[in-house]
């Protein structure tokens, strides 16, 4: 989350690029990612060497060019491409220096020759270039492990109201950490997003990992969830090495986006990301999947697009006999297929996809339910997505092969945001804790380390005290207290969890469904159909009392009636 005087630099930054002509916001977007690209090498390759000194590995620097490099480039030196060289320059040389070597360096860096082969550096002002440069190199890049620049992605989209129209609208991160809590990445696993944008779900599940694999005295929970000093100390040097090392796969059809989640990716430290374009529901990339070459993912982490069709005459031959060409069931499918048996999957899906009455809707379910096992649907409240869409959605939650012989649902009511287009802080109101927490008592027996980290040992002993019914309707109340921090030498007012109280709820907020039960319901998953209707006890006031008070209220009424007679008739 973007401290508030980094949020005002970034719009000031946007105000420029506006008034320089650069009005789009995808297009300001990737200028300004670059930027940061730019700055996060030159951090990332003096973490490494740091690194290298101290477990003994010399770090090979992505600056130190052979002569041949050197000679293509045409510089004398790879030192050039620094950030820290880059800044010191002039104005106007510096924007020539940007737009021809540097950019021919960029697409020399492993993994980037097509990536970055259709990359254009813009900007054309070298007055717009300076303070882009400033505003930059001002920017607190942090080292909690944050997913800054989908943060700035996010802003950037919320200064124009057409911003989600195309399916350019990024997923909550208080959403993601919650779907990445019921999957639950792991060390050596292999996870996937089929759509993934700016990459935010693979940057999450690398954060989880660290989490889960940070001491608790050391990991802290800021109001909305974000895991703060995440440094998975718990993990050794070469875990971290190959946890930054092709465990994370992701395609996107559209180029600007794999190019902004694959930088997003290295920004995170990883090592060559996975990041490629590819339309994953057509028959090129089916092909793949159907051969081999993709697929036997641990874990699939996706908000898939699910608001179009797609030519029916390319959709995947595997894809091919739900008959349909509707984007969200299609998804759905190749996610199924993209898994091993016994991976794990989160996925957003719109509420239609739970109840629809189409032959493809009933098909995908029946798969869902009989040939895979449905653990879990989370029904999430409208405003979400707002102010890109109201529409509702859920998250499913499934593991595959097997068979389902129960749904567990939760009716999450409030996420920490109002509903409404504004989305302003109400933390106190955030039913994801519960949910969590919930979650990981009832399919404990799946997970490694049952207890979510945001639970003491005392606490997650309580819960697991409690009875079935006792817990339903015991709530898990996040409490938070106020600390001060400094980024860049600026004071700053962190909101951090501080515990949890146990309150009790009016009605339950989870509940389950057999197999059969869905099945004489047409295997609709929506929650609200198997949601148990509660008769509540309702007291009333003696007999006596009643008539007592209809007296004293017909009196008031004659006395009223005798005035106004009085005033009518003119009688004092």
């Amino acid at each position: 989350m973007l401290a508030p005087q980094l949020k005002s630099k970034i719009r000031q930054l946007w105000d420029a690029f506006w008034s320089g002509g650069i009005a789009n916001p995808l297009t300001a977007i990737e200028q300004i990612t670059y930027l940061i690209f730019l700055k996060r090498l030159e951090d990332l390759d003096n973490e490494r060497a740091r690194e290298g000194r101290i477990n003994g590995h010399p770090h090979q620097s992505i600056f130190d060019l052979t002569p041949e490099q050197l000679k293509t480039l045409n510089v004398d030196s790879g030192e050039v491409f620094r950030w820290s060289y880059i800044k010191q320059m002039p104005a106007e040389e510096r924007l020539r220096h940007i737009q021809g070597p540097v950019f021919d360096w960029l697409r020399t860096l492993p993994g980037a020759e097509e990536r970055m082969r259709d990359a254009v550096f813009v900007i054309s002002s070298p007055n717009l270039l300076e303070r882009a440069i400033q505003t930059i190199d001002d920017l607190f890049i942090p080292s909690r492990n944050q997913d800054t620049l989908g943060d700035i992605y996010e802003m950037l989209l919320a200064e124009i109201a057409e911003a989600g129209k195309n399916g350019q609208f990024r997923t909550p991160r208080h959403i993601i950490r919650a779907m990445c809590d019921l999957a639950d990445p792991r060390p050596g696993e292999r996870i996937c997003d089929p759509a993934c944008g700016t990459g935010g779900f693979l940057v999450n599940a690398y954060q989880h990992i660290l989490k889960t694999h940070t001491s608790e005295d050391i990991l802290k929970f800021e109001a909305d969830g974000s895991p703060l000093y995440a440094i998975g100390d718990k993990l050794s040097t070469e875990q971290h090495l190959a946890l930054r090392s092709n465990h994370f796969y992701g395609w996107d059809f559209d180029r600007t986006m794999v190019r902004l989640g694959w930088m997003n990716m290295i920004q995170h430290g990883m090592l060559d990301p996975q990041i490629n374009q590819a339309d994953t529901l057509g028959s090129r990339f089916n092909s793949l999947l159907t051969s081999g070459k993709v697929g036997e993912f641990d874990v699939v982490l996706a908000n898939p697009p699910f608001t179009g069709s797609i030519d029916k005459s390319d959709i995947g031959e595997s894809l091919k006999w739900l008959g349909t060409s509707k984007t969200e069931l299609l998804f759905v499918d190749l996610i199924i297929q993209l898994l091993r048996i016994g991976g794990r999957a989160a996925v957003i899906v719109p509420e239609g996809l739970l109840f629809g009455s189409t032959r493809a809707h009933k098909r995908l379910r029946k798969k869902l339910i009989d040939e895979n096992q449905l653990n879990a649907v989370i029904s999430l409240p409208g405003g979400v997505f707002q102010p890109y869409t109201g529409v509702k959605t859920s998250i499913l939650f499934f593991t595959r092969g097997g068979e389902t012989k129960e749904v567990w649902f939760y009716e999450v009511t409030a996420d920490g945001y109002s509903l409404t287009a504004k989305r302003d802080e109400q933390f106190e109101r955030n039913d994801l804790w519960d949910m969590t927490l919930k979650s990981r008592l009832r399919f404990a027996a799946a997970y490694p380390q049952p207890r979510p980290a945001f639970v003491d040992g005392d606490a997650w002993r309580d819960w697991q005290a409690l009875d079935e019914e006792k817990r339903k309707i015991t709530y898990l109340q996040p409490r938070f207290r106020e600390e001060k921090e400094e980024q860049e030498g600026e004071p700053l007012t962190v909101k951090v969890l501080d515990g949890f109280e146990r309150a009790e709820l009016d009605e339950a907020r989870d509940w389950e469904a057999e197999r059969d039960e869905l099945a004489e319901n047409d295997d609709n998953l929506s929650a609200g159909r198997y949601k148990p209707f509660t008769l509540k006890a309702v007291e009333y006031d003696p007999p006596a009392q009643i008539i007592r008070e209809l007296q004293a209220m017909e009196a008031q009424i004659q006395q009223g009636l005798d005035d106004l007679l009085r005033m009518v008739e003119g009688v004092e």
